[in-house]
């Protein structure tokens, strides 16, 4: 009796002291982008629901918007976020870090396009962390006019993605060039398939299609190669990409109609609509997807009690 006493008490440390829980979390903003940072959350990566209170509000940029917020949580355990801190002007793109969700650094503003003070504009940063050379990747786009072939573009709206790199986001790498692929591109998301597969998701920003589109590298940084055709309608932006067991589901912000749409793939070269089978509040305006413990949903919850 003493020993089956002491294997139902093992049983039940074993489960009370197991993973905890995690929730899908989404970054958020609502038009004009000037109140500052939202989240969504969910249990299965489909269904959205939006915690209606502003964790950080815009300090920085001339504009003081917080447009784009894309986070990754770092092997550090702390949560690390870059956004779009004006539509044009800035040199640089916003930063901040946290915790819990809540209690935030200092925002500074990142100023990686300063070698050229003609830049237009720094827009839609993306954090990835290249596990394999343990690192942050930013990449964003950038206008530098007169620079590239133009095609129909505005000279002032032919934009090309850049990069910088940083392991402690106070020391960063030069800027250098991560995409030309001949057209105008802007919203780009690395996705890791293993450590030599690597997707990028993309929109073509040029006038006659302004759409999203995917390329492929054995490396983070690129070269990207094989750009697809595209695989959204009209007037889509913003991906960001989630993994929901051997499928991948890329969100995307449909502008023109004010709603949100969905693809899955497997491999990236053929896709599903799935638009149908998600729910995301009204109003929610593009970020990235990344993953809670459920302690720290919770703890976002409460505040709204506050």
């Amino acid at each position: 009796m003493r020993i089956l006493i002491v294997s139902i008490f093992t049983l039940v440390w074993l489960v009370s002291c197991g993973p905890e829980k995690e929730y899908y979390m989404f970054t958020s903003f609502k038009e004009p982008a000037d109140e500052g940072l939202y989240y969504l959350y969910s249990e299965d990566g489909l269904n959205w629901t939006r915690i209606e209170k502003v964790f950080l509000k815009p300090e920085i940029g001339k504009q003081k918007v917080m447009r784009d917020a894309s986070m990754v949580h770092g092997p550090e355990g702390t949560y690390h976020m870059v956004w779009t801190t004006s539509w044009r002007g800035d040199l640089g793109f916003g930063y901040a870090h946290t915790k819990d969700l809540i209690h935030w650094s200092e925002q500074q503003l990142i100023p990686v396009m300063e070698f050229d003070t003609s830049t237009v504009n720094v827009w839609a940063p993306e954090l990835f962390y290249d596990d394999v050379d343990d690192r942050f990747i930013i990449i964003w786009a950038s206008t530098i006019p007169f620079k590239f072939e133009k095609g129909e573009e505005e000279e002032k709206n032919n934009h090309r993605m850049y990069f910088t790199t940083t392991r402690d986001f106070k020391t960063f790498t030069e800027t250098k060039l991560f995409l030309d692929p001949g057209f105008s591109v802007i919203d780009a998301v690395i996705v890791k398939r293993s450590d030599e597969d690597y997707v990028l998701v993309l929109k073509d920003n040029t006038r006659p299609n302004r759409n999203m589109k995917v390329a492929f590298s054995d490396n983070p940084l690129g070269p990207w190669e094989d750009v697809s055709e595209p695989f959204t309608g009209f007037l889509t932006e913003g991906p960001t990409v989630v993994r929901l067991g051997e499928e991948y589901v890329i969100y995307y912000d449909e502008y023109r109609t004010k709603t949100y749409g969905a693809q899955k793939t497997t491999d990236f070269k053929s896709f599903q609509d799935i638009t149908s089978e998600i729910s995301v509040p009204e109003g929610h305006k593009h970020g990235t997807i990344f993953k809670a413990k459920e302690s720290l949903v919770k703890g976002l919850s409460n505040e709204l009690n506050k």
